[in-house]
């Protein structure tokens, strides 16, 4: 929580806006959970902050992916197209760093 205090409504804003794309990409019910993240990435040849954005359809299916940028960055177009929803899916059992 504190973290997300020191960086400004701008960077909520920006969480925010990349919720909502998402949403409205992938024709999410209002009710769906959307998680998106700005996270920190230490890797060698990993950008220092990339974007991470978890979903769940209606058939409780978790859904994920990563933008390379920090989140304030992103814009609609860097997101994922419609029609690569199902490539989204995690598979059961899989384990995730991120979210």
């Amino acid at each position: 929580m504190l973290g997300a205090a020191k960086r400004g409504a701008a960077h909520h804003l920006a969480l925010e806006r990349v919720g909502a794309w998402t949403r409205e990409r992938f024709k999410l019910a209002p009710e769906a959970a959307i998680l998106v993240a700005e996270v920190a990435c230490a890797v060698p040849g990993c950008p220092p902050l990339e974007t991470v954005v978890a979903f769940w359809t209606a058939d409780d299916t978790r859904h994920h992916f990563k933008l390379f940028k920090p989140v304030e960055a992103v814009v609609a177009d860097d997101l994922p197209y419609a029609w690569l929803l199902n490539s989204l899916a995690a598979a059961e059992g899989f384990g995730c760093d991120c979210c």
